[in-house]
């Protein structure tokens, strides 16, 4: 298994309609600080990104935020970090992010979580890292998007080999264990085979 050091997490900016998520964010940071891992994420200082980052600082972690100038200047993000990276475009701090994490573990969100989670994804399978993905399926919350990518595998556009690398479950010790195996695999060529 590969030594992790950091995790990117990717969440809502937002905090849901249902508190368990919240409460969810809050101890996935918790478990990460507690464990010695790093969090790096978006430096939201509202919703589900908030409670991640509470919860790593208030267990003494370190926690990086990555935020671009415009959130910045509309006060989305937070100053209280271990270590705050401001860039320019949302391009750059997916980048920057993806350069300072081992693994990618997605908590509930929206369209930008999902498309944040969708990306690092394709990357690793398009061989431009090897850093493994997690869906931190709470309640069940990922399982209509699981299906519906099931449904690309079924059509022949997505590997089956790629939906089954990506490690779903709401267990923090699972998540890690899944992406400890999983961190530095390839993937064949997805055209020639090989």
């Amino acid at each position: 298994m590969t030594t992790l050091r950091r995790i990117a997490v990717f969440c809502g900016s937002a905090p849901g309609n249902d508190p368990a998520l919240v409460d969810a964010a809050y101890d996935v940071g918790r478990g990460l600080a507690e464990r010695g891992l790093g969090l790096v994420y978006g430096a939201g200082g509202h919703g589900l990104m908030g409670a991640v980052s509470q919860g790593a600082l208030d267990a003494g972690g370190e926690v990086v935020g990555v935020i671009p100038r415009s959130m910045v200047e509309r006060e989305w993000g937070r100053d209280d970090l271990t270590e705050l990276h401001v860039v320019e475009t949302m391009h750059e701090r997916k980048a920057l992010m993806a350069e300072l994490a081992d693994g990618f573990l997605c908590l509930p969100g929206g369209i930008g979580t999902l498309e944040e989670i969708v990306e690092v994804w394709s990357w690793r399978q398009l061989g431009f890292h090897a850093d493994p993905v997690c869906f931190y399926d709470v309640g069940g919350f990922w399982q209509p998007l699981l299906g519906a990518l099931q449904g690309l595998v079924d059509a022949g556009f997505v590997r089956q080999a790629v939906l089954d690398d990506a490690v779903v479950t709401a267990d923090l010790d699972a998540a890690l264990a899944g992406l400890a195996d999983r961190a530095g695999a390839a993937y064949v060529d997805k055209l020639s085979g090989t």
